[in-house]
């Protein structure tokens, strides 16, 4: 643990160390404000629906963004070697660094507070819904960021790594949209509804707290996060 707490704290750092960081939060927040606030005084209610609703396509750019260089830039500068030299195991150096890009995001996501505050400040806002969404935000985050990171172990080039982990992760999300479901219909619109990441976020931002949904994201980022680790065991194979 101490050696994951170590790399953890070197990766997060990492991001702050130059404007990237500062540029992608303020992009984040910035987008998704105007995003939301530009109809919440349309609706005439005080709700935060369309906030959470515009979060997985918010997502979809910054976990790429946030992943594309975490293995990618270690391989083209050739840091990956000297990294895995050291006396501790893959799938501690994988964890150090998926909870260090979780936490950034969670960074992002208390900055925007001050958006369903606001929300509450000007009318009765019901924070069930709200706590739950943000749960719902940070499980999709979670499976986002394993996957982006176990495509990023794959590749050298973090443009590729970036592109790649956006169109993957959109179609894990669009795959269970309503539009989809209904047009498979059947056992396939089942199927694809039981693997989409929408319609087990949609659950949660509903207020609706189904073990199942929880279980869903956990299976899904330990699966990935299993790839990336044996993705990074291949190098003994070579």
């Amino acid at each position: 643990m101490t050696k994951i707490i170590i790399i953890f704290k070197k990766e997060l750092q990492s991001y702050f160390n130059s404007p990237i960081a500062y540029i992608f939060l303020g992009i984040f927040l910035i987008f998704s404000s105007w995003l939301f606030f530009q109809n919440f005084f349309l609706a005439g209610q005080a709700q935060v629906r369309g906030f959470f609703g515009v979060m997985p396509w918010m997502l979809l750019f910054l976990v790429p963004a946030i992943t594309m260089r975490s293995w990618a830039e270690e391989k083209r500068s050739g840091t990956i070697e000297l990294l895995l030299t050291f006396p501790i195991k893959d799938q501690e150096v994988v964890l150090a660094k998926f909870f260090s890009s979780l936490a950034f995001i969670l960074i992002a996501l208390a900055l925007s507070l001050v958006i369903p505050i606001t929300a509450s400040s000007l009318g009765n806002l019901d924070w069930g819904p709200v706590v739950g969404s943000y749960f719902g935000v940070i499980f999709l985050a979670s499976c986002y960021l394993a996957l982006g990171l176990w495509l990023s172990s794959l590749s050298k080039n973090q443009i590729v790594a970036f592109l790649v982990t956006a169109i993957i992760c959109f179609a894990f999300f669009i795959i269970s949209d309503g539009l989809v479901i209904n047009s498979l219909g059947g056992f396939f619109g089942s199927i694809f509804k039981m693997i989409g990441l929408s319609s087990h976020y949609d659950n949660m931002t509903r207020g609706v707290f189904d073990i199942r949904d929880v279980v869903y994201f956990g299976a899904f980022s330990f699966f990935f996060l299993f790839l990336n680790i044996k993705s990074l065991a291949s190098r003994n194979w070579k």
